[in-house]
């Protein structure tokens, strides 16, 4: 006698088609204003470049400049500057002049914490 093993198919969505509305508004209420809704996605999209992302991560550390993030990236200094300058648009970082070099650092304390809490979720 042979068994036949069907496999099961794993479907994301509902055989059942129903709203729960009061689940609905609740998740629309705690929407944010569709201004700041674009602030953050632009915020992810920024941080979902690989050479802006170890920019960030490198200045946890402390400020560096457009050269030691070059030599860390392995791309051109106008890369750099180019990127910096999104992410400090972004309030991503800011910078401080001492003489003729612009030094980075993370913007505040949040960025860190952001930063932080994505890498314990990966290692979770």
């Amino acid at each position: 006698m042979t068994v036949r093993k069907s496999k099961m198919i794993e479907q994301e969505g509902c055989s059942l088609k129903v709203v729960h509305l009061d689940r609905v508004r609740r998740a629309r209420q705690a929407e944010p204003a569709p201004a700041q809704m674009e602030r953050l996605a632009a915020l992810y999209k920024a941080m979902g470049d690989p050479n802006r992302l170890r920019m960030l991560l490198a200045l946890r550390d402390g400020e560096m400049c457009v050269c030691d993030l070059a030599a860390l990236t392995g791309i051109s200094d106008s890369a750099v500057s180019h990127a910096l300058r999104r992410l400090r648009d972004l309030a991503l970082v800011k910078n401080r002049r001492d003489g003729q070099i612009l030094y980075y650092s993370l913007d505040d304390h949040h960025v860190a914490e952001l930063l932080d809490s994505s890498l314990d979720h990966l290692n979770h």
